[in-house]
């Protein structure tokens, strides 16, 4: 099967928010992508919904999307295949990133661009986000990008993300540059009902303790609103308020000691378990 036929639209979240601002900027590229080529790099911190928002591109605009994990690039020319050994002989096989990018009005989300493996794996993107979106695989010949294909790359940056390095200058130069934030209290709330299984008093619940965590100095972790989701799912399939912040957030003991001694002010209602052992078959 040809894999060109598996790149699909996705599905549309009915309940994806985003600034009104962001949402201008993106129908604008969208719009410039019919006359330009174009590149997009999502900034943000972690958890913030950079990935979610260019599922959402491609889903609102009904073009295929196609995704890469940067942070697996060992060596140069990955992206587009490699060689393999079959009954004896070898054989090149070629890999979805050039059947994508010549599927015309694809979306290409290059994740975490700035975490590969080998540091030159990144030099095969430089011709194909230029303005000529083309170039040459010994053994695939030239290789162009279809019309209106989108480049978008996310990234987090910061010292707390392990493996990961200073975008290239000249490859950052090619994108124009988003930056993504968290959600405000109130629009948080409406994902966390709208997405998971508990009512607004809970949500409410979840961000009030979450806001205290968030603005604790002893954890030096990010608590996204991937986390806050996490939470509520975990609540919306029966688990108690503790149980779900501590299984779905990695603190060290002893800060965990204390939130759990805040948390016991402040919902009483909600007990976790005790700590026994039962046969789980």
């Amino acid at each position: 099967m040809d894999n060109k036929n598996l790149l699909t639209p996705p599905e549309l979240d009915p309940f994806f928010y985003v600034q009104e601002e962001t949402s201008d900027i993106l129908k604008s590229l969208e719009k410039l992508s019919n006359t330009h080529p174009v590149n997009v790099l999502m900034t943000g911190r972690q958890g913030c919904g950079k990935s979610s928002l260019i599922r959402q591109f491609a889903a609102y605009f009904k073009r295929p999307l196609a995704v890469f994990q940067i942070g697996q690039l060992s060596e140069p020319g990955q992206l587009f295949g490699e060689h393999g050994l079959k009954c004896g002989e070898t054989f090149y096989q070629e890999f979805l990133f050039p059947k994508a990018i010549s599927t015309p009005g694809c979306v290409i989300h290059l994740e975490e661009i700035n975490r590969p493996e080998h540091p030159k794996a990144l030099n095969e993107l430089f011709s194909v986000l230029s303005e000529d979106r083309s170039i040459w695989v010994d053994q695939l010949g030239q290789v162009k990008v279809a019309e209106n294909v989108v480049f978008f790359a996310s990234m987090n940056e910061g010292e707390e993300f392990t493996g990961t390095d200073a975008l290239d200058v000249a490859l950052r130069d090619r994108f124009y540059i988003i930056p993504v934030d968290y959600l405000p209290h109130e629009i948080e709330k409406q994902v966390l009902i709208n997405k998971t299984n508990i009512n607004e008093k809970d949500s409410e619940l979840v961000l009030k303790v979450l806001g205290h965590l968030r603005s604790d100095p002893q954890i030096d972790s990010t608590i996204s609103v991937r986390h806050s989701l996490m939470i509520s799912e975990l609540m919306g399939a029966g688990a108690g308020l503790k149980e779900s912040i501590i299984y779905s957030l990695s603190i060290s003991r002893d800060i965990l000691e204390s939130i759990l001694l805040s948390l016991h002010v402040e919902t009483q209602d909600h007990e976790i378990k005790s700590n026994q052992y039962k046969r789980f078959v």
